[in-house]
């Protein structure tokens, strides 16, 4: 993991996603002002399709495997790395590329069905030649601990952060920037920013989200279990790098307190909005009022 500037500018084919084009349109924003402050050139993939969200593995791996490398394909012919705010979309398409890379080189019939169902609906095939990549991977290690800190314009000094990592960017596939059981680059983001960072029992663990269409209460006790010891462990907001984690922690937050019978009021934010209030971003920029929970305390303790 490098800490370094890049020497040129960062480009990359942006996959926005559903959930950030939909239900957390401020993440869309604040990914688009934190590539503006750090001059980084996204290149919106307008064609690309759900990753699935890991259901379409559910009926068949094929699917799966084709609709995203579909999707890795446009990056490709970009000659841009694919990258995503979403570690649910990470988590798929960056497994879908490892599967795929893998079977080029061991299982080339399996290889070239996926590229002739392409062929069939007029698409790119899919190389292997790119890279899909978080937009937290892109901050640590393409542009660098150091030059990130070198563009704050406003510490986060006091702002105690606990990092959300959740299921999907640890452990959907061997990405090699961080430690599946106990990382630190989200932490290393807080310092760089002049935060705090609060190491607390299941910041790596689910949110609940993916069962809570069937095993409701026990989803929310889950995301219940997670906000309460950030809390304890003396967190003033949770910081996410996942979409569906921010709206099971945020949005669902009052029927979450309502099922445990516990008070949190803890605000929740997406790591771009975080980075961009560090960058000085005009907090109304970055959606704060769009939040169940509300985010005021937070820039009250910042004097935004």
């Amino acid at each position: 993991m490098t800490t370094t500037p890049a020497t040129k500018q960062l480009q990359y084919a942006y996959y926005p996603g559903c959930v950030a084009q939909g239900a957390c349109r401020e993440l869309h924003d604040s990914t688009l002002a934190l590539a503006d402050k750090l001059a980084i050139e996204l290149v919106q993939l307008k064609k690309a399709a759900c990753c699935g969200s890991g259901t379409f593995k559910e009926d068949s791996q094929l699917l799966e495997d084709t609709v995203n490398a579909r999707n890795i394909a446009l990056s490709e012919s970009l000659g841009l790395p694919l990258l995503t705010h979403c570690s649910t979309c990470q988590g798929v398409i960056g497994h879908v590329d490892e599967r795929l890379k893998q079977a080029k080189a061991e299982d080339p019939s399996y290889f070239a069905q996926v590229n002739g169902l392409l062929k069939q609906e007029g698409c790119s095939p899919y190389q292997g030649s790119g890279d899909v990549k978080h937009i937290l991977w892109a901050l640590v290690a393409d542009y660098g601990l150091a030059a990130l800190a070198d563009r704050v314009t406003h510490k986060l000094t006091g702002l105690n952060c606990a990092a959300f990592y959740g299921c999907y960017i640890l452990r959907g596939q061997n990405n090699g920037f961080d430690d599946p059981l106990d990382p630190k680059s989200m932490e290393n983001v807080f310092t760089a920013l002049g935060a705090a960072a609060i190491v607390y029992p299941g910041r790596t663990q689910c949110c609940g989200w993916p069962i809570s269409s069937y095993a409701t209460e026990q989803s929310f006790a889950m995301a219940g279990g997670h906000l309460r010891a950030a809390i304890d462990a003396g967190a003033d907001c949770i910081v996410t790098p996942c979409p569906l984690c921010h709206m099971q922690l945020d949005s669902r937050q009052p029927e979450i307190a309502k099922v445990t019978g516990q008070t949190f009021g803890i605000p929740i934010l997406h790591l771009p909005q975080l980075v961009c209030l560090a960058l000085g971003v005009d907090p109304e920029r970055l959606g704060l009022d769009r939040h169940i929970v509300p985010t005021q305390s937070i820039l009250r303790k910042l004097k935004l």
